[in-house]
C-alpha cells in the first residue's frame, strides 16, 4: 500500500515474501478487456479442443500397429493406420494455423485496446505527474511492458488452457488403458511441485528487477538522443561519460537476462531428470507386466507415448501459476498507471463556458507544488526527477521554483477586465510563471479560487476553458512535422486562407513562402530547423489560428536578434488587441502598455498598479517608489525599444 501525498495505491501484497501475487481480481480485469473478443476467445477454445483431442488418437494407432495390423498381416488395416498417421498432423496443422489467427488477433486487438487506455490516461494526468516522472520510463510502461501483456496473452494463457486439457485427457486415456502404471506415473507428482514455489518467487522478483532495469535504461536514451539531450552532450564534451552510463545500465539488463535464464534453465532440467526417472519406472514395470502377460506390447507403447505427452505438460502444469504470476507483472505495472487518480478533474455538471468576455479573478490564491506529492510517479518505482526548474518560463512543463518558503505563491487576488492587458513583473522566482500556469488550469490553486467571467475553473468543462484560452511559452515547442501540420494543431479544419492570414499577422509568413516547400517544410525535432524567432512567431501564427479570448504568453526575447525580437513584438501587439492578456512582461513597451502591472515578489503580489484616467499604471507604481520603482531603474529602463 502505497501513501502519496494524499492519493493512495493499493497492490496485493505477499506478506511474507513482499512480492504481488496473483489474484482472481487482476485476472477478472484482464478478462475485462477480452469480453468484446468473447466469440474469438471460443474459437480459440475449440481449437484447443481439437488439437488435443487429435493428438490423443496416434498412440492408439501405434498400438493398433502393433498388436493387430502386424502380426495379423492384415495390409487394409495397415495402410488405414498408416493414412490416420499422415491425415491427423496435417489437421492439426491446419487447425493449429486457426489457433494462431485466432490468438494473435485476439491478443494483437487486447493489447491495442490497452496501450489506448494507458495513453488515454497518461493524456489525462495532471502537468504535476509529468514533472516528477522520466518520460523514457512512460515510454517503457507503453512499450516494454505492454509487450510483456501482450506475451502473457498470446502465449502463457493459451499454453496453460492446453496444458490443462492435455494432461486431463491424456490421464483419462491412460486410465483406460492401464490404471496400475497410470498411479505409478502420477506418484511422481510431488517432485514436480516441490522446487516450484521457490523457483517461482525467485522468476518474479527477476522479471519485475528486468522490467525496472530496461526502464531506466530506455529513460537514459530518451534523454541523450533527443535533440536538445544531444546538443548538450556535445557542447559539454559528455559523450564518452553518457556511453560509459549507457554501458553500465544495457549491462545490468544483460546480466538480469542471463540470471533470469539460468533460474529457468535449472528448474527445467530438474523437471526433465524427474520425468526421466518417471518414464524409467513405468517401462520397467510395464515391461514386467507384459512378461507376465498382463496386457501387450502395443499397450506399454502407447502407454509410453502418452507417457511423454503427459510429463511435459505436467512439467508446465506445476509451473502454470508461476507463469502466470510472472506474466501478470506487466499487467499489474500498466494497471498501476491506470489506476492512479486524476489530479485535474471535471465535474459531472461542469458548464460550458459560452460567449467568454475575458473577465480574470484570483481570489485568495495559495498554491505548493509540493502539494500531491510527486503526482503518483514515486508509488510506481518511477524515477521521480526532483529538480524544478525557475520560475522564468523555460518551459510549459517545468514549474517554478520552490525556495525554503512551501508556497509558490500566497494568497493573491486581483482581477482583470475584458480585453485589458496585464503585466506581470518581478525578479526571478516570483511565481509568475505559476500564476500562468494556473489560469489554464494546468495546476489547481491549493487556496482560494480562479474565476473566468465569474464561473470557478473547477466548474467547468475542461475543453471550453482550452478553447477560451491561448498560450505562447517562452520555449516553444514543434512537432517534427511541417509548418502547416503544427499550425493546424490549432484548427484542424483550418483552410488555406486563414493559415496564411494568420501567419501574416504573426510576421512569418514571407518566411514561409520563401523555403522551397513552403508551408509543407519538415521543421525537425523540437522544430530544431528553425531559429528561435522563426519557432516563436509560428507558435504566435497558431494561437493566432486558434483565435482565443484570452491569451496568456511569456513576452521574453532576451535571446533574440534585434530583427526577430522587432517582429515578434509586433506580432504580439497586433494578437493582443481586443483580448484579456495575462503576460509576463520584460519589455518596456508592454509594462507601459499594460492596464493592470502586478508586482510580484517571493509568491506574493506587492503592489498593483492600474490605469486610471490619463495616469498609466506604471505611472501610479512609479509614485509608490517600491519594488516596481527598483525594478524600473535597474532592469526595465535599461531595455532599449526596437522600432517597429
Amino acid at each position: 500500500m502505497f501513501h502519496n501525498g494524499g492519493w493512495w495505491t493499493f497492490i496485493s501484497y505477499d506478506e511474507k515474501k513482499d512480492q504481488p501475487q496473483l489474484s482472481w481480481a487482476l485476472l477478472r480485469r484482464v478478462w475485462g478487456y477480452a469480453k468484446p473478443y468473447r466469440l474469438k476467445t471460443l474459437g480459440l477454445l475449440i481449437t484447443i479442443l481439437v488439437i488435443t483431442g487429435l493428438s490423443l488418437i496416434p498412440p492408439l494407432l501405434y498400438r493398433d500397429l502393433i498388436d493387430n495390423a502386424l502380426p495379423n498381416q492384415d495390409m487394409t488395416r495397415l495402410i488405414w493406420l498408416t493414412v490416420g498417421m499422415i491425415g491427423i498432423p496435417i489437421i492439426n496443422a491446419f487447425v493449429g494455423l486457426g489457433q494462431r489467427y485466432l490468438s494473435a488477433t485476439i491478443g494483437e486487438h487486447l493489447i491495442a485496446d490497452l496501450r489506448n487506455a494507458l495513453f488515454n490516461h497518461l493524456h489525462a494526468m495532471g502537468l504535476r505527474f509529468f514533472t516528477h516522472s522520466k518520460t523514457g520510463e512512460l515510454m517503457s510502461r507503453l512499450n516494454n511492458d505492454v509487450v510483456g501483456a501482450q506475451s502473457a496473452l498470446t502465449g502463457t494463457f493459451i499454453n496453460v488452457l492446453t496444458n490443462l486439457v492435455t494432461v486431463i485427457s491424456t490421464l483419462v486415456i491412460m486410465l483406460t488403458l492401464e490404471w496400475r502404471l497410470t498411479l505409478l506415473s502420477v506418484a511422481i507428482l510431488p517432485l514436480f511441485i516441490l522446487p516450484t514455489r521457490r523457483v517461482g518467487r525467485l522468476l518474479r522478483e527477476v522479471r519485475r528487477e528486468s522490467l525496472d532495469l530496461n526502464a531506466k535504461m530506455n529513460a537514459l536514451m530518451h534523454e541523450t538522443l533527443n535533440v536538445s539531450g544531444v546538443l548538450l552532450v556535445k557542447l559539454f564534451g559528455r559523450q564518452q561519460d553518457e556511453i560509459e552510463k549507457f554501458r553500465e545500465r544495457s549491462g545490468q539488463v544483460a546480466q538480469i537476462g542471463v540470471r533470469s535464464a539460468m533460474i529457468g534453465r535449472w528448474f527445467f532440467m530438474a523437471l526433465g531428470l524427474v520425468g526421466a526417472i518417471g518414464t524409467a519406472v513405468v517401462f520397467g514395470a510395464g515391461g514386467y507386466l507384459v512378461i507376465i502377460g498382463v496386457f501387450t506390447v502395443g499397450t506399454i507403447v502407447a502407454f509410453g507415448t502418452y507417457l511423454n505427452q503427459l510429463y511435459g505438460p505436467l512439467s508446465a502444469m506445476t509451473n502454470a501459476h508461476l507463469e502466470l504470476a510472472t506474466s501478470m507483472v506487466s499487467f499489474e505495472r500498466v494497471f498501476e498507471i491506470i489506476d492512479l487518480p486524476f489530479e485535474i478533474q471535471e465535474k459531472p455538471d461542469a458548464v460550458k463556458l459560452e460567449n467568454v468576455a475575458g473577465r480574470v479573478t484570483f481570489e485568495n490564491v495559495s498554491f505548493s507544488y509540493s502539494e500531491g506529492g510527486d503526482g503518483g510517479a514515486g508509488a510506481l518505482g518511477l524515477t521521480v526527477d526532483r529538480s524544478l526548474g525557475s520560475d522564468n518560463g523555460h518551459s510549459l512543463a517545468t514549474p517554478a521554483r520552490v525556495s525554503s518558503r512551501s508556497m509558490a505563491i500566497n494568497n493573491i487576488s486581483f482581477e482583470i477586465k475584458p480585453g485589458q492587458l496585464a503585466a506581470l513583473v518581478g525578479p526571478s522566482g516570483a511565481g509568475k510563471t505559476t500564476i500562468t500556469y494556473l489560469l489554464p488550469r494546468l495546476y489547481d490553486p491549493t487556496e482560494g479560487r480562479i474565476c473566468l467571467d465569474g464561473h470557478d475553473l473547477r466548474d467547468v468543462t475542461q475543453k471550453s476553458l482550452v478553447s477560451a484560452i491561448g498560450m505562447v511559452t517562452q520555449e516553444t515547442y514543434l512537432f517534427h512535422d511541417t509548418i502547416k501540420a503544427n499550425l493546424l494543431y490549432a484548427k484542424p479544419n483550418a483552410s488555406q486562407a486563414e493559415i496564411k492570414a494568420a501567419c501574416e499577422a504573426a510576421n512569418i509568413h514571407h518566411f514561409i513562402a520563401g523555403l522551397p516547400e513552403g508551408y509543407d517544410t519538415v521543421v525537425g525535432e523540437r522544430g530544431y530547423r528553425l531559429s528561435g524567432g522563426e519557432k516563436q512567431r509560428v507558435a504566435i501564427a497558431r494561437v493566432i489560428l486558434k483565435d482565443p479570448r484570452i491569451l496568456v504568453l511569456d513576452e521574453a526575447t532576451s535571446s533574440l536578434d534585434s530583427e526577430s525580437e522587432a517582429l515578434i513584438q509586433e506580432a504580439l501587439e497586433r494578437i493582443m488587441k481586443n483580448r484579456t492578456s495575462l503576460v509576463i512582461a520584460h519589455r518596456l513597451s508592454t509594462i507601459l502598455a499594460a492596464d493592470l502591472i502586478l508586482v510580484m515578489n517571493e509568491g506574493g503580489l506587492v503592489e498593483q498598479g492600474r490605469r486610471s484616467g490619463s495616469r498609466s499604471a506604471h505611472e501610479e507604481l512609479l509614485a509608490q517608489g517600491g519594488l516596481y520603482a527598483r525594478l524600473y531603474q535597474t532592469q526595465f529602463r535599461s531595455i532599449s525599444q526596437p522600432v517597429v
